[in-house]
């Protein structure tokens, strides 16, 4: 359990080769997820999107990994996805398709008896928080996702940041240090103008076999010049850190399992107040049989700018065999204030996962 605490939305992707690698000291591994899905909603037919309350989605997310030997090791994660698919688009306008990189990393790691290292360079999953670590739709047992995560203008990106990072473990500990070229609110480019040093760090320990709790934060400059929110008459983006502190856990025993998460995150600005919102939810996951579980998630967040959200979400799930998972879902969104109407959506998912692999 420990690893898979540790390496984020990387570790997901090395999973197959990992128990690979036992009988093999090189190799290729491919694992994907691929998804469809229907939702409908009358945030959809609202303003400013005004279209159908029906839409039609998917996701694609293909996970290869290369071995050179029993300590170097390439990975990468990349997605191509349609618009609308997340929740958080259907109150904007526009529609297409477009490919993301989430993952590209060369790696190193060593375990021994005690514990274990893996060092990791290139494009990176933020080091904050722990959802990063259930965002695959096969993993997730519902179909959105806790309001603070998100791709663009969101505390906490799915998007990578280009750095290096250390994961190790000890006993019952585990620790993470992240350095980036950029915030895990802000992602940037390598090629982008105001890239700037940021921090991220978190940890935990496993109390028992199945029950662990875990703290992280992260500190660095969020804007750039481009930036919606970055207003004229400004200070130079370098000297507006954001920082952010969470703790997490995780329960697991039996048919049932827990996840929860509480989050501070505060923006600087100089020309209007900071931006501070705090965030959390919780997340309970019952599996009734084999083939069937229920899943459900309260999520509430409350920011200087808009107020509260609460957010209820419910899912059901059949897994028609190992590689194939259908959920249905019913989501509920109440905004305290705002221009934004409280939202219904029903969402129907199915999920198809691949993996081939070949080593010498």
């Amino acid at each position: 359990m420990k690893a898979a605490l540790h390496g984020g939305l990387v570790l997901l992707a090395l999973a197959p080769i990992r128990l690979h690698a036992q009988e093999a000291s090189s190799g290729v591994d491919l694992r994907a997820t691929l998804t469809a899905q229907i939702v409908g909603s009358n945030e959809l037919s609202d303003e400013p999107r005004s279209g159908s309350p029906v839409i039609l989605g998917t996701r694609d997310v293909v996970y290869p990994t290369i071995k050179f030997s029993d300590n170097w090791f390439a990975t990468g994660a990349g997605q191509f996805v349609t618009r609308p698919y997340y929740y958080s688009d259907f109150s904007t306008e526009g529609y297409g398709a477009k490919g993301n990189l989430l993952q590209a990393t060369v790696n190193y790691s060593r375990v021994a008896e005690r514990g274990s290292l893996l060092v990791r360079v290139g494009e990176l999953s933020s080091a904050f928080g722990s959802f990063l670590l259930r965002y695959d739709d096969a993993r997730n047992a519902l179909v959105d996702f806790p309001p603070q995560y998100g791709y663009y203008y969101s505390p906490v990106s799915f998007l990578p940041v280009a750095g290096a990072q250390l994961d190790a473990t000890r006993g019952k500990w585990d620790g993470r240090l992240q350095f980036a070229n950029s915030s895990p609110a802000n992602p940037r480019s390598i090629f982008a103008s105001d890239q700037y040093g940021n921090w991220a760090a978190g940890g935990g320990y496993t109390i028992r076999q199945g029950l662990r709790v875990g703290a992280s934060g992260y500190y660095g400059p969020y804007l750039d010049r481009h930036y919606a929110y970055y207003f004229p008459g400004e200070a130079n983006p370098s000297k507006l850190p954001a920082h952010a502190v969470g703790v997490d856990g995780n329960w697991a025993r039996g048919y049932t399992s827990v996840y929860v998460e509480v989050q501070r995150f505060v923006m600087p600005y100089t020309v209007i107040s900071d931006f501070r919102e705090t965030a959390g939810y919780a997340e309970l996951r019952r599996v009734l049989s084999p083939r069937w579980f229920i899943a459900g998630r309260y999520s509430i967040t409350s920011n200087s700018a808009t107020g509260r959200l609460n957010v209820f979400e419910t899912a059901a799930g059949f897994r028609a065999n190992r590689f194939q998972l259908l959920k249905v879902g019913y989501e509920t969104r109440l905004y305290s204030t705002g221009s934004e109407s409280n939202s219904n959506t029903v969402a129907i998912q199915f999920t198809t996962t691949f993996h081939k692999s070949a080593g010498r």
